[in-house]
């Protein structure tokens, strides 16, 4: 690799800058060099464990997880302290400095953001990630999905998308990019080539998107283009193939020899290195998905990773086992020293883009303090609530609601447990959400099934004497390793299941998937959140009263493409 290509974008780096990737690339031992390559993840403070991957192994980064901001900042500096060459410190802010430490503001999911049809707001999402990561010492933002969330089947876009309109994903990510890359930190647009396609999770299978060459170029890589042009630093590579495209840029190849995009050189060096002209760094996405382990040997798949293309390997299922495979490979010929120091080149490059090299990388508590949850933050949050909640349907006459016309309230509410490794979804939300309607004079009741079979729920004359308004409150958040977000009703014969609609006004709120007109599809007021920040739950139950208007508009189609979702 020609080092000046530094020089030209992402990077632009200068001759100071040049000069110290150089004589840093120099001073590298073939094993440091390895180390480099290896991104890894941090679920706590360890500090033994911290030293060895910063100064023993030299590995060029970690991911953390969300932890409290004592946790997170004592961790990098842990890792900055032990380091010979400063690390990047990355997480998945997709919605909010939340996505790294727990005192962080939750801004909103990017269809939250999406619904506002705002890209100012995806600019201060972006804004607000740099700068409350970069609090704690992140310096590199695992954001923004820009996948295209075309199959509402998809168990894992979902509301991580901003929507399945390619103009408005491209809008939305370029601003987010610019937002959190103002503020020097850098962006990873993902998943390359694309999810939202197929409806199976690269996380279990190898999932596949199954576009033309033209669809492709029409939608996902129109968005690829556009961000590149733009000046994201990286990208990120799923677990994701791409076979039409593939087979174009390699007619030689036989369906079974189709490979993941994070292992197809056709992908990463034909399609994003040539064709879609990105000179950043390529990152894969996490190495422990059976996405990518399904089509290829452990021992094969490590070197071949970045002798086919991506620059960092993300995560080890074995941390010894993978850094001698990687060292094996090199050795058997399965990686050559010059894919080796292409990409060693580019992980400094990034670093030196970023002025890590001229900064103290130890994080500032009193920084923290000042500037996670600040009020302006909490403020962009609160527009975000107010600006998505959507109205996607609703039966004349029922809304506003008052204590007056509907006193008694039955409250159904459906929930599961958030993944711990996920996304930060929020649970148990009719705790907080039946004490908001009581407060507005409701007599509310949480429906909840006893006695036996004919018991669990009041006869047909029973629930209309008793009860003036049914709310469902459905939260049920994606999650990784998960094939489905279907609602599961309760048995005996979905005791449940809405069946007065025809009797009793109905209205069912979901605060996480948006498609659950496919399970409730005559319910005829339904409305969307795409999440759950500080303010949601308040600046819902304002709108269900009619104190302030339903502004947010559906960003993917909520009907599922079913003509009764519609009724």
């Amino acid at each position: 690799m020609d080092i000046n290509l530094l020089r030209k974008k992402p990077f632009h780096l200068h001759d100071k800058d040049l000069e110290w990737v150089k004589s840093t690339f120099e001073s590298l031992t073939t094993d440091e060099k390895i180390g480099q390559l290896f991104f890894m993840v941090g679920y706590k403070q360890d500090e033994p464990f911290l030293k060895r991957l910063a100064g023993e192994i030299g590995v060029g980064g970690l991911m953390c997880r969300s932890m409290d901001k004592e946790s997170v900042m004592a961790t990098v500096s842990a890792l900055q302290s032990n380091a010979k060459i400063p690390l990047l410190i990355a997480a998945n802010l997709e919605a909010g400095g939340q996505g790294i430490t727990k005192d962080g503001t939750k801004v909103g999911s990017n269809m939250a953001i999406a619904a506002t049809d705002d890209p100012e707001l995806a600019y201060q999402l972006g804004r607000v990630c740099a700068l409350e990561g970069k609090s704690v010492g992140a310096n590199y933002a695992f954001a923004p999905v820009v996948d295209i969330d075309y199959n509402f089947r998809n168990p894992i876009t979902n509301t991580r998308t901003f929507g399945s309109d390619p103009e408005r994903v491209k809008r939305m990510g370029a601003a987010y990019v610019k937002g959190a890359q103002e503020q020097d930190v850098a962006a990873s647009i993902k998943h390359f080539p694309g999810d939202g396609v197929d409806e199976r999770d690269q996380h279990l299978v190898t999932s596949v998107n199954t576009f033309s060459p033209d669809e492709w170029d029409r939608t996902f890589g129109d968005v690829y283009r556009h961000l590149i042009d733009e000046g994201a630093k990286t990208v990120m590579v799923g677990h994701i193939a791409l076979p039409e495209y593939s087979k174009k840029l390699d007619p030689s190849l036989k369906d079974e020899e189709i490979l993941p995009a994070s292992l197809a050189k056709e992908l990463l060096n034909g399609l994003l290195r040539e064709r879609l002209g990105f000179n950043g760094l390529i990152l894969t996405d996490a190495t422990t998905m059976a996405g990518m382990n399904i089509p290829m040997p452990r021992n094969e798949l490590v070197p071949r990773s970045i002798e086919n293309g991506c620059d960092m390997f993300l995560f080890t299922k074995n941390l010894d086992e993978d850094v001698a495979f990687m060292k094996q490979g090199l050795e058997n010929g399965l990686l050559s020293t010059e894919r080796l120091d292409e990409a060693v080149l580019r992980i400094l490059g990034l670093k030196a883009s970023l002025s890590l090299h001229k900064k103290n990388n130890i994080p500032s508590p009193q920084t923290a303090e000042t500037v996670l949850r600040q009020e302006r933050h909490l403020n962009i949050a609160e527009q975000v609530a107010d600006r998505s909640i959507t109205l996607v349907k609703e039966q004349q006459g029922v809304l506003p609601i008052s204590s007056e016309r509907y006193k008694r309230v039955l409250v159904y509410d459906i929930e599961s447990e958030a993944n711990a490794l996920g996304y930060q979804k929020t649970s148990g939300l009719a705790a907080s959400f039946i004490p908001l309607l009581e407060a507005e004079g409701f007599a509310v009741t949480r429906f909840e099934p006893s006695g036996i079979y004919e018991g669990l729920q009041g006869s047909f004359g029973e629930m209309r004497e008793q009860y003036d308004l049914i709310i469902y409150l459905c939260n049920l958040a994606t999650k990784s390793n998960q094939t489905t977000v279907r609602i599961e009703w309760i048995n005996p014969m979905g005791v449940n299941v809405p069946i007065y609609m025809e009797s009793i006004p109905t209205i069912f709120i979901s605060t996480e998937n948006p498609y659950h007109l496919l399970d409730v599809p005559r319910v005829k007021t339904y409305i969307n959140t795409y999440g759950v920040n500080d303010f949601t739950l308040p600046m819902l139950v304002r709108k269900l009263t009619g104190r302030s208007e339903f502004k947010g508009i559906s960003p993917a189609d909520p009907f599922c493409g079913k003509w009764d979702t519609r009724l």
